[in-house]
């Protein structure tokens, strides 16, 4: 069976081609999903002539059964809070706070680290698309459009390369727009779908972030 993309780079100058009736406005804002969806973005936002940031999402995960989530935490200090969970099974106030208060300095670590001391990107009223490299079950996807909401854009879209039929179905009624380039079945495992995909680290992350600032600057200087 041949795969769609080579690698995320390719992955992302497909996606580019999906999202191409947002290039060239100046309320678009592209945020990635750190680390597998900073290169896929970091190709659309070159294609959009968009500014490029990191959206980093920690999951709340139940003291002892850490694999479910209780909420999640995201880029601009906000909370969602999953009630499924937390009310049946009674968790308290201040076991979330703890929980949140562990993943909140690690949140902000993984920033320092991404962004260094550039400012984090005003969403508020812009149009805002927002990348991961695929869509399995689409949970963290789902924790980071549920707190970017809370951060106020005029517009909310999640784009994806490659993503389960019924994953990206699903987004159509949480988000303003969904783009998912391809949705193969049956899918398996968002991996399956790259001839190459390889890790993502951390100074790779930060070389994508700093390279698309670096672009950005010049042609708003231009």
């Amino acid at each position: 069976m041949t795969k769609p993309f080579r690698d995320r780079t390719e992955a992302g100058r497909v996606l580019a081609d999906a999202l191409s009736h947002y290039a060239g406005r100046d309320d678009v804002l592209v945020l990635a999903l750190p680390r597998g969806g900073v290169p896929v973005a970091y190709e659309v936002a070159r294609a959009l002539e968009a500014p490029l940031d990191v959206f980093v999402v920690r999951k709340l995960g139940v003291p002892g059964h850490e694999e479910l989530a209780m909420g999640a935490i995201a880029s601009g200090g906000v909370r969602v809070l999953n009630d499924e969970v937390v009310r049946p099974l009674g968790i308290p106030r201040a076991v979330i706070d703890q929980v949140t208060r562990l993943e909140m300095r690690e949140l902000q670590r993984r920033e320092e680290l991404y962004r260094g001391n550039r400012p984090r990107a005003d969403v508020r009223g812009k149009t805002v698309i927002l990348i991961d490299d695929g869509l399995a079950t689409g949970s963290t996807m789902h924790a980071a459009a549920a707190a970017l909401r809370q951060l106020r854009p005029e517009r909310l879209v999640v784009a994806v390369p490659t993503a389960a039929p019924d994953t990206c179905d699903a987004f159509r009624s949480v988000v303003d727009e969904v783009v998912c380039a391809t949705t193969p079945q049956p899918f398996h495992a968002v991996g399956a779908w790259y001839e190459d995909f390889s890790q993502t680290t951390d100074d790779e992350v930060r070389e994508y972030l700093a390279a698309a600032n670096s672009r950005h600057v010049t042609a708003a200087s231009g």
